[in-house]
Parts: structure tokens; C-alpha cells; sequence
């Protein structure tokens, strides 16, 4: 069981320096403080212990807490027993080792997170967490785990979507090289391959995985069986980390399990013959676990493959785990059952003839929205069309709409500024709040955007289109029009709209439907998955 008692953004820490999301400055916690901060991690340590506990992890990582606080020079700017150099920086945890080992006994287990390299300018390096790891074994300390980066670098202590695997491999095998204490690593392991290489490899003696075993509880008990295709799939978005960032509720995109009260599902009380129309991730989800339930379960999609919209969504930079998503649904659909047929669009006159007496599942998405008065210009395209192959950009490329969809459209289609070959493309954005990639949260929005900067995306923030001739594109920002000339592509990505076409027209007809995901509101993947696992458990 792991602890740790917050320091910053609150009243106290190290020294006066907080974090950039502190609200207000700390001050500098007294030595007197201290020592009661020290007696209250033994408290907490014996609590554990008579719980149940056979040890605690002490979490000195991320420059994170008092601990990681007090270790990082970017926040302990102290010149007493406490700060100054390393070795004065580490005397608060060493001193709370102490403290839980003689309270807790020789017997009971300390292990100690750390961050292997803060990966931050003036913040601690690989060198001085080597030596810092040879000073907790001396401590008596059992295990150290080994992560890195700190909070305030976005992405580098909790890594995002389509960032590097297994991201702090590389410190913790080089702190175990000089240890004779086991070795914990962590930072997107979220493959069973990734950890087996790891750990035969020498990486690590351990490989620590919170978000994977928080998408699939039975993880490692699928691996241990030889069933690494059937684990849920985590794809690193951080969904579960906002909610604990901003107080919510915590949340998974592919399980919603997690959020839910009571796992699971129970059996249908009577098996009903069930059409599900779209093979989305709303729809899959909504087959499969209908078809669970012990319903007959018929799946049709016009597309000739599965995933719906997800595909395209796999397309840009750091998506592609979302493939994964998509054949995990798509292979879980024949282990329940589910008929499914692809290269077919139902009308409802088609579901009135053929599937007369269903429960009739809607699930075929939404479709983008292109304002009329933006079809003007020489080429036009949608994310959507310009993601999926449908349509191919020239060189000088405009996109109209910030959100998470237009800027993964920039990151997609800008080169590197160090690629030597670079496609040449200039492409600029246009977002009318000012705001980019709203929709997306977290240390995820942070990457993407410092990815797109870095390709030379230009950004025009409160900004809106006022006009769109053949060959140019004019907006207004801070109240005067502005016009773009030689631009070659219009991209539109200004969202989407539900597409109720046949929803409207079953109704019509008097035949009742579930109407689920994109086809009824717009949203994300977590909230498409999280729509057809409700609606299949209420039929």
C-alpha cells in the first residue's frame, strides 16, 4: 500500500517556491513541522501494519508531495539541515525511513518511488538518483521504484497516449546495476510482451502497471494463463487520471466497469432477438454484451470492416493503439456469438421486412458538420474524409475548427521542422475559442499540442470565418478581418451533428428504437463504449 502527505499547491513545502498551478505561495515548512510530518508517516505506517499491510510504498518521486518536494532542487531551496545538497535534501526521507522501520519492525517492507530523472532542466538527474538509490539501501530500504519526470513537465511522469512504452525502463535499469535491492519500473506497460522483455532483459525486477490493471483487473492472471489477446486493451488516454486530477468520478474509455457501482451484468430474464446497426465502438460493445446476456444478436454495418469512426480516430500521430480497441471488440463479438454482416446499409424499410420483432439498436455515429457557405473555396474536404483516405490535402493547408479533431488533423499532416524530407506543408489552424483541443484533457492535450507546435503549425485562436471565396479565406479576430490567400485545402473539422436519418424514419414507420453513441449525442470513445454497455444491460 502506498502513502504520501501532499505538500504542494498547499500551505506549506520545502521552501517558498511552489509549482506553476499553485494558487497561492507556500511557505516554508519548519523544522519543527518536519519532525511532526515524520512521526505522522510512522503513524500512518503502523496503521497499515496492524491492518493487514505487509508494507508501504513512500512516494518521493515526481518532485511531487514534501518528500518529492524536499529531494528535487526545483522546489527545496533551503539553506539549513534540509537543504542545499543532495545529501541534505534526502535527510527528510531518510529520516521517515527511519522512522517506519523502527516502529514496523525488520520484517515489515519499505519500498521508496522514486523519479529516476526528472527530465527537467535544474531538476534531478539519472546520476543523482543512482546515488541517491545506493543511500536507500543503506537505510534498510527493500525495494525502490523507479519512475520519473515530474508534475509540472506534463506527459513525463505519467506518459500519454502514443508516447514511448515502458518510458523509464531506462533508468531503472541503470539504478539496478548498482543495487542489491529489487527494482521496480513503470511508465505505460501496458502490453504482457512489454513486461515479460522487461523483466528478462534486466531491466527490472518488477514491472508496476496502474492504468492497465485499472482497464482489466484479471491482466495479469490472463498473461499468467496464456491469454494476453483476451486483456482489455488500456490505450494510455489518462482518462483516469483526470478524474482523480480534477475530482471526478474515475473513468475508464474502454471499461465502464470502472465506473460503475457494481460490475458485471446479469442474464437476461428473457432472450430477445436484437439488431444492432453500426459496428462503432457503441455498437460492439452493445452487441457483445447483449449477446452475453443471452440475447440473440445480429450486428450490420455499411462498412466492409468493424470499428466505425474509431478507425479514423486511430489514424493521426500517438492514436494508433486505438486499433487495438477495435480488434478486441471485434474478436470478443464471435466468442459471444454475435452474427455480424458488413457491406450492408439498412433502411427501414430492410429492418421493417427482415428483423420485424427486434430490439432495434442504433448505433451508426454522426456525421461532420460543413456549413454550406465553406463549399466554396477550390478544395474542400472533412477531417473525416481527409483521415480516412477518402481525399488527399495540397501543401498550404487550412483548417477550420481547434478541438481535439483539427489539431490531430495539423499534428497528422505537418512535417517535422527536422525532417529531412519534409512534405513541405504549411498548415494553420483556425479555432474560434481561444482554447485548442478543449475536448481533450490532461497531460494528453499537452503533448499533442507541444508535438503540433513543434511541426510549425501556425495557430489563430479567437478567431472566426467570416468569408470563403474560390481562392480565399477570411476571418475576424480582436475585431478587424483578416484574409488568407494561397492556400490550396480547406479542411473542416467544426464537429459533428447526429446523423437521425434513420431513426426518424423507423420512428416514423412506428417501430421503436435504442438510439445510442454518436447517433444520439456526440461524444467521445468512453462515452460511445460506456452508452452501448447501459443500453445492452437494460434489454
Amino acid at each position: 500500500m502506498a502513502f504520501n502527505i501532499p505538500g504542494t499547491p498547499r500551505l506549506i513545502a520545502p521552501s517558498f517556491v511552489g509549482p506553476s498551478y499553485a494558487r497561492e505561495a507556500p511557505r516554508p515548512i519548519t523544522v519543527d513541522e518536519i519532525h511532526e510530518l515524520t512521526h505522522q508517516f510512522g503513524d500512518a505506517a503502523v496503521r497499515m501494519q496492524k491492518a493487514g499491510v505487509d508494507g508501504v510504498e513512500v512516494h518521493a518521486a515526481h518532485a511531487h508531495g514534501m518528500l518529492g518536494g524536499f529531494l528535487t532542487p526545483l522546489y527545496n531551496k533551503r539553506t539549513d539541515e534540509y537543504g542545499g545538497s543532495l545529501d541534505a535534501r534526502m535527510r527528510f526521507l531518510l529520516e521517515v525511513i527511519a522512522e517506519i522501520r523502527e516502529r514496523c519492525g525488520k520484517d515489515f517492507i519499505i519500498d521508496v518511488r522514486i523519479s529516476g530523472d526528472e527530465y527537467t532542466d535544474g531538476g534531478l538527474t539519472l546520476n543523482d538518483m543512482i546515488y541517491v538509490s545506493r543511500r536507500l539501501e543503506k537505510a534498510g530500504v527493500d525495494m525502490i521504484h523507479v519512475s520519473g519526470g515530474t508534475t509540472i513537465k506534463r506527459g513525463s511522469a505519467i506518459p500519454a497516449a502514443g508516447t514511448q512504452q515502458a518510458s523509464h525502463a531506462a533508468c531503472s535499469r541503470e539504478i539496478k546495476k548498482h543495487v542489491n535491492i529489487p527494482v521496480a519500473t513503470v511508465g505505460r506497460i501496458n502490453e504482457a510482451w512489454i513486461a515479460e522483455e522487461l523483466i528478462e532483459d534486466g531491466a527490472a525486477d518488477i514491472c508496476m502497471m496502474g492504468r492497465a490493471n485499472l482497464c482489466d483487473a484479471e491482466f495479469c492472471n490472463k498473461a499468467a494463463a496464456g491469454n494476453a489477446d483476451e486483456i482489455r486493451p488500456c490505450i494510455g488516454c489518462l482518462r483516469c487520471l483526470n478524474g482523480i486530477m480534477f475530482g471526478k468520478r474515475i473513468s475508464c474509455t474502454v471499461n465502464p466497469d470502472v465506473e460503475r457501482d457494481e460490475a458485471g451484468y446479469e442474464p437476461a430474464a428473457e432472450a430477445k432477438n436484437v439488431l444492432v446497426v453500426g459496428a462503432g465502438p457503441a455498437g460492439m460493445e452493445a452487441a457483445y454484451i447483449a449477446a452475453k446476456r443471452g440475447h440473440n444478436v445480429v450486428l450490420v454495418d455499411k462498412q466492409d470492416e468493424p470499428g466505425g469512426e474509431m478507425r479514423i480516430a486511430a489514424v493521426p500521430p500517438a492514436k494508433q493503439e486505438l486499433t487495438r480497441v477495435i480488434k478486441y471488440q471485434y474478436r470478443r463479438l464471435a466468442e459471444a456469438g454475435v452474427k455480424c454482416v458488413f457491406g450492408t446499409e439498412l433502411t427501414a424499410e430492410d429492418i421493417q421486412r427482415d428483423y420485424a420483432g427486434y430490439e432495434v439498436v442504433l448505433a451508426y455515429g454522426a456525421e461532420p458538420i460543413a456549413p454550406a457557405f465553406m463549399q466554396g473555396f477550390k478544395q474542400v474536404m472533412t477531417a473525416d474524409d481527409l483521415l480516412g483516405g477518402k481525399a488527399f490535402p495540397g501543401k498550404k493547408i487550412v483548417i477550420v475548427g481547434g478541438g481535439t479533431v483539427g489539431c490531430e488533423t495539423a499534428d497528422y499532416l505537418a512535417p517535422l521542422v527536422n525532417d529531412l524530407s519534409p512534405a513541405n506543408r504549411d498548415v494553420t489552424v483556425i479555432e474560434m475559442t481561444k482554447t485548442l483541443a478543449a475536448n481533450e484533457g490532461g497531460a494528453g492535450r499537452a503533448v499533442l499540442i507541444t508535438r503540433m507546435l513543434s511541426k510549425g503549425v501556425h495557430v489563430l485562436t479567437e478567431a472566426k470565418v467570416t468569408e470563403i471565396t474560390e481562392d480565399t479565406i477570411s476571418y475576424e479576430k480582436d475585431g478587424e478581418v483578416h484574409t488568407i490567400a494561397g492556400a490550396d485545402t480547406l479542411v473542416l473539422a467544426m464537429g459533428y451533428r447526429p446523423n437521425t436519418k434513420l431513426a426518424d424514419d423507423l420512428a416514423a414507420a412506428g417501430v421503436a428504437a435504442h438510439v445510442l453513441g454518436d447517433a444520439n449525442k456526440c461524444g467521445n470513445i468512453r462515452d460511445a463504449i460506456g452508452d452501448g454497455y447501459k443500453v445492452a444491460c437494460e434489454l
